[in-house]
C-alpha cells in the first residue's frame, strides 16, 4: 500500500467514516476505470457512508424500541378487515402524526391485528427517524409503580417521555388500581403536544372508565388523548381463529368423542 493510501485510511479512520474505509480502493478502481470526475467519485462515497449510518441508526432504533416481533404494514391483510381503512392508515404511515405529537388510538376486540398495526407504524417511524418504546400497559404501570416505591419515578418517567413514539398496548386488557391509574394519567399528561402516543385497547371509549377505576380520571386521560389524535375502530374477525379455522383446529376441537367400547 501507498504512503498516500495509508494516509487516507488513517484519516478515514479518524474521522469514523468507517464505510468509505473499507470500500475505498474497490471504488477508485471503479473511478480510474469509468473515468468518473472528481465531484462525482466524492458523492458516491458520500452517499454510501450516509446510507450505512442510516442502516446503523435504524438498527440501534429497532433493538431499542423493545417491539414484541417484527412485523410491517406491508405484511398487514388489510381485505381481511374490511371495516379499516387502508388509506387511513397510508397517511399515518406518513408520520405526519410524529411530526406534529398527534396520537393514534387503535380500538377493537382481541385478534384483530391492533398490534400488528401499532409494531407496523412504529417500524415506518424509526425509519423515518423518530425514537420510538414500546411497552405494554401493565409492563409500564408496573415498572413506574416499582419506580414509586423506590423513589426514583421522576428518573425513571424519563425513560417514557424521552421516545418521538411510545406505544402502549393492551390498554384495558387488565384493570388498573388507583395507583396505576394515577400513573398513567401523569405519562399521558407528560407527554401531551410533547410527543406521540401509539396506544391499543380492546375496550371502546365509553368503558374506560372500568379501566381506570372511576370516570372522571378517565375523562381527563380521554381530553389529552384525543384532543390531537386519528382513532381506528376495528371490527372483524380474529386473525388468531381464522388460522386456527384454516387448520382445522377449532373444528377438532368442538367436535364430541367417539364412545368407546
Amino acid at each position: 500500500m501507498s504512503p498516500v493510501m495509508e494516509r487516507l485510511h488513517t484519516l478515514l479512520g479518524t474521522l469514523g467514516l468507517a464505510e468509505i474505509d473499507a470500500l475505498l480502493e474497490a471504488h477508485l478502481e471503479q473511478a480510474v476505470a469509468k473515468e468518473t470526475t472528481y465531484a462525482d467519485f466524492l458523492v458516491s462515497l458520500l452517499e454510501l457512508e450516509t446510507q450505512a449510518r442510516s442502516a446503523r441508526a435504524l438498527s440501534t432504533r429497532m433493538r431499542l424500541a423493545g417491539l414484541p416481533y417484527c412485523k410491517t404494514l406491508a405484511q398487514f391483510d388489510f381485505s381481511f378487515q374490511p371495516t379499516l381503512d387502508e388509506k387511513q392508515v397510508r397517511e399515518l404511515a406518513t408520520l405526519r402524526f410524529a411530526q406534529e405529537a398527534h396520537n393514534v388510538i387503535m380500538l377493537g376486540p382481541p385478534g384483530v391485528g391492533k398490534t400488528h398495526l401499532a409494531v407496523g407504524l412504529s417500524i415506518e417511524a424509526m425509519k423515518g427517524g423518530f425514537s420510538t418504546y414500546f411497552v405494554t400497559a401493565h409492563e409500564l404501570v408496573a415498572d413506574l409503580g416499582r419506580a414509586a416505591r423506590e423513589g426514583k419515578l421522576e428518573r425513571r418517567l424519563r425513560v417514557y417521555l424521552h421516545p418521538k413514539v411510545l406505544v402502549i398496548d393492551e390498554v384495558g386488557y387488565l384493570p388498573l388500581d388507583d395507583v396505576g391509574a394515577t400513573i398513567f394519567f401523569q405519562v399521558v399528561s407528560a407527554r401531551y403536544e410533547r410527543g406521540s402516543i401509539l396506544l391499543t385497547s380492546n375496550k371502546s371509549y365509553g368503558d374506560w372508565g372500568t379501566i381506570f377505576g372511576e370516570h372522571t380520571l378517565a375523562a381527563a386521560i380521554l381530553d389529552r388523548l384525543l384532543h390531537h389524535a386519528t382513532t381506528l375502530n376495528i371490527r372483524g374477525e380474529s386473525y388468531r381463529l381464522r388460522e386456527r379455522r384454516k387448520a382445522g383446529l377449532i373444528e377438532a376441537a368442538t367436535k364430541s368423542p367417539k364412545p368407546s367400547g
